[in-house]
Formats: structure tokens, sequence, C-alpha cells
């Protein structure tokens, strides 16, 4: 905060000690007013009064600030609510309801529309970061974090990313309709509509042009997915194993006074006695499922011989 109130001095001095210059410019130039503070347009800047450092250009814009300071709104009805200090917000209705949240920045129609108190809100695109009430959210695109109001620390690069959250906290979505549907928290996703099969999951990590979701089991929380790796080929003279640690860590080789990774080698040695010992037992399951069959024939043989050597039965008769 120090730093800051120094930066802003410096800022101060600097502009006052240009003002004898441009009170020399002839003509003067339109809508300068005192305290450093420019108003062009039809009640832009009507209530100020001690703010100092602001801009107001468009039909009522930055209307209700009165002691605010270091604020720009560009275009008709930006940060119209306004009354608090280093908010900038450029095109129609950008941060038009924002009354005390501070170092906010709209670019864009009706950017952070919504925003009354969020703080440090980032939306660049036209009604990004529309229904924002929170505070540290990052929009860039049309319609990217549009829906979102009470979720913050959210990022969302792309149009439509991030489209649907409202509540959810801490997710990241890089690119176009990248997480467009999520509810949940913490999850990332990079690539085109990426992550586009997760609602209300948590902490998942989709990669690429990939749902976010398990075939088997549907949303799993703290899981990660990545595009192009199953079923796609490798150089097998190149080709190594990668291995993936309690920690999620993935490499090929051990972290020191962690022990020793069996090598591809090894590990192929192992699979190649482990295919040895099945094709041994399937050929043995092999032989056996012959004998029986030779078994079960003969067996068959010597019951028909039996029957027919067996004596036919003798009728008995008697003489009344």
């Amino acid at each position: 905060m120090k730093k800051r109130n120094i930066v802003l001095s410096l800022f101060a001095v600097g502009v006052f000690g240009l003002c004898p210059m441009a009170q020399a410019v002839v003509p003067a130039p339109d809508g300068g007013y005192p305290g450093g503070n420019t108003a062009e347009g039809q009640s832009a800047l009507l209530g100020l009064s001690t703010g100092t450092f602001n801009t107001g250009v468009g039909i009522f814009s930055l209307l209700s600030l009165t002691d605010g300071s270091f604020c720009t709104g560009v275009g008709a009805g930006a940060l119209l609510a306004n009354t608090a200090t280093e908010n900038t917000a450029t095109g129609a209705g950008a941060l038009l309801s924002n009354t005390t949240g501070e170092e906010n920045t709209a670019s864009g129609t009706f950017a952070l529309f919504s925003n009354a108190e969020g703080s440090r809100n980032t939306a660049i695109g036209n009604r990004a970061l529309f229904n924002n009430t929170a505070a540290s959210n990052t929009a860039v695109g049309a319609d990217a974090l549009s829906a979102n109001t009470t979720g913050a620390f959210n990022v969302a690069i792309g149009g439509s990313a991030l489209l649907s959250n409202s509540a959810g906290g801490s997710n990241t979505a890089i690119g176009v309709g990248a997480l467009s549907i999520v509810t949940g928290d913490d999850n990332t996703a990079v690539g085109r509509v990426a992550g586009f099969g997760i609602t209300s999951g948590n902490n998942i990590i989709a990669i690429g042009s990939v749902e976010g979701l398990s075939t088997t089991n549907g949303q799993v929380d703290d899981s990660c997915y990545i595009d192009n790796i199953f079923d796609a080929g490798v150089d097998a003279g190149t080709a190594t194993l990668v291995f993936v640690d309690q920690d999620g860590k993935l490499g090929t080789t051990a972290l020191p006074n962690t022990g020793v990774l069996q090598n591809a080698h090894a590990l192929s040695g192992k699979l190649q006695e482990l295919q040895s010992t099945v094709a041994q037992q399937a050929k043995a399951i092999e032989v056996l499922t012959a004998q029986l069959k030779d078994q079960a024939a003969r067996v068959q043989k010597v019951g028909a011989q039996l029957q027919m050597t067996k004596p036919a039965a003798k009728l008995a008769l008697s003489n009344p």
C-alpha cells in the first residue's frame, strides 16, 4: 500500500508539473476541469466534488463519482454508478453498476455490467463477466464468464470460456468454449472446447479437445485427461517409459534419494517372461484339452461295446 501511494503521489506531481504546458495550448482543449479531471459528454462526471485525475467521455459516464480518483470511463453509461477509485471502463454500459468495487478494468460493451462491489476484476470482450459480483476474476473474450456471479479467482480466455460458471471458483479455461458448462471448483482446461463435459466436477485437468470425463466412471474429481496420447505412435528407437509419482510429477528418471526406477529393458524382460509363461500355459491347456477329448471318445467306445455284448433278456411263461 505504501508503494502504491508513492506511485500515485509521483503521478500527481508529474501531471501538475505539466499543467503550465497544458495551459499554453491554443486553443485550450475542451473538457478540462480542475484537479486533472476531464469530462466530455452529457452529464459526464456530473457529481464530481474532490476527486482527481478522472476522465469521463460519453453520456452519463462516471455520473455518480464524487471523491474518487484515477477512474476512466469512456462510453455511454460507463462507470455510471461508480463511487470508488482506480476503475477503468471502455465501452457502452461497461462497469455500469459498479459502486464501491476498486481496481476493475472493463473493455467491451456491457463488460462487468452487473459488478457492484467486486474488486480487481478484468473483463475484455462484449458482455465478459456480465453478471459478476465477486472479486479477482479475469475474462478475455466475448461472453467469457458472462454468467459468473459469486465465483472468484477464475480465469477465462476465449469466447464463451467458462460461459455457465456462476459460483465456482479458481477455475482456469483457455480456449474458445473451454469449460463452458462447468460449475465446480479448481478445474483447468486448455484447448478449444476442452473440458466440455465437466459440470460439477472439481480439480479436473483437461488438455486438448477432451471432455474431461471417464468412459466408465463419468466425472472423477482430482483427475487429468490429455488428448492425442492414447493409441498414438512413437519412435521406438528413442521412446522411453514415463513415470508418475504421488505428487503427479511426470518424469523418466528418479529424483535423488528416492530409489531406483526399473528401466525399460528390465520391464521389457519381465513382460517377455510373462508372455512366455502365458504361451506355455496356453500350450499345456491345449494338450490337456486334447487328452480329455481322447479319453471321452474312449469311454464312449467302451460303453457302446458293453451295450452290444449284454445278453438279451428272456421271457418266462407259466402254464395254468
